[in-house]
């Protein structure tokens, strides 16, 4: 575990391996008014056919106290890696875990998925 100057404490940052994911953690804002996150290490898996759909998503919020901890969210996507789910409920679903872990309204934090093409067709879901 890591402690910032506040007296915040990471479980996530410093630690190595999937193991050290305890949440999506958060530290107080240092007066940024706009953050977007981008990754395509998101993997899911389709409910019906159970093949891997894989993802580029974009984050963006607007923090109100706190900002969002960069390896604690790559450790909450990688939870997704053996679930079944839709790209559209796995929009709302992060979307929703963001802003109750920031405590923001849903209307403050906007996700993108783009799924990669599989089978000739490309899904884009935004909520």
């Amino acid at each position: 575990m890591q402690t910032d100057e506040h007296g915040n404490t990471f479980v996530a940052l410093g630690s190595a391996g999937p193991g050290a994911y305890a949440g999506l953690e958060r530290f107080p804002n240092p007066g940024v008014a706009r953050v977007t996150l981008k990754s395509d290490e998101l993997v899911a898996v389709c409910p019906i056919t159970g093949q891997p759909d894989l993802y580029h998503v974009t984050i963006a919020y607007e923090p109100d106290q706190h900002c969002l901890e960069s390896k604690s969210l790559k450790l909450y996507l990688n939870t997704f890696r053996n679930e079944g789910v839709f790209c559209e409920a796995l929009a709302v679903q992060i979307r929703d875990d963001i802003a109750g872990a920031l405590v923001l309204p849903q209307t403050a934090v906007s996700v993108e998925l783009a799924q990669k093409a599989r089978g000739g067709i490309t899904i884009t879901a935004s909520a």
